[in-house]
């Protein structure tokens, strides 16, 4: 005599499985979709007549098991966008060894007579000054750079010092401020260095920017 099943054997656990499927470290051989269908037929074939199936419930685990394989291909599609996009952006990060570029930082580096920076302003000022130290924290130079517009502004110094003498080659220090209708504004002091390699990670890629140490892509202000 045929022996009937009264347990139904695709419950939540079933789902549970597909959803883990992945963190087994095989894989499957047979399509999440291909099992749940063959174990519907199967239990279809095998169902007792005093308890059939519930339609409304076998509709629910398809929706369920459609879901999950929907999830699963959303997440690789955007895992490959995502892979795509740090690629690209790792061979624009590329193009920039050996250029120099504008990043936040209060580094000027003066050499052969000229030291080059930059500033960042989210609005016009009607004033701005600059004051450079050295590397024992001594102002060499305090110099009044006048009304700047918004954006990025470069700025060059020529090396002369309070004094008038030229100061020597090397790494100085700086801070900006700025002014608009008698009101301080802010502003962003920006650093010039070259870029000297480039180095890729989940992150993206981070850019060695020799002194001024290392930056992200996206703070790269401008390329000279």
């Amino acid at each position: 005599m045929t022996q009937v099943q009264n347990s139904n054997p695709i419950t939540s656990s079933f789902l549970d499985s597909v959803k883990t499927s992945n963190n087994t470290g095989k894989k499957e051989e047979i399509d999440p979709q291909d099992r749940f269908l063959k174990l519907l037929v199967t239990q279809m074939k095998n169902q007792n007549p005093l308890k059939p199936l519930d339609n409304a419930e076998v509709t629910s685990q398809i929706a369920q098991i459609s879901t999950v394989t929907g999830i699963e291909k959303l997440n690789t599609t955007l895992q490959s966008l995502v892979s795509d996009a740090n690629s690209r952006r790792s061979l624009e990060a590329a193009t920039m060894i050996g250029r120099e570029v504008l990043v936040p930082g209060s580094i000027m580096k003066l050499e052969d007579g000229e030291g080059l920076a930059g500033i960042e302003l989210t609005e016009g000022a009607d004033k701005v000054t600059m004051t450079i130290k050295d590397s024992a924290g001594v102002k060499v130079r305090e110099i009044d750079l006048g009304a700047k517009a918004a954006g990025i502004n470069p700025i060059i110094w020529k090396g002369d010092t309070e004094s008038g003498a030229a100061a020597a080659n090397g790494n100085y220090k700086f801070t900006v401020s700025a002014w608009r209708d008698g009101q301080e504004i802010n502003v962003t002091p920006l650093a010039v260095g070259k870029v000297e390699s480039v180095s890729t990670s989940d992150k993206g890629p981070t850019l060695d920017v020799g002194d001024l140490g290392h930056v992200n892509l996206s703070d790269i202000k401008q390329i000279l």
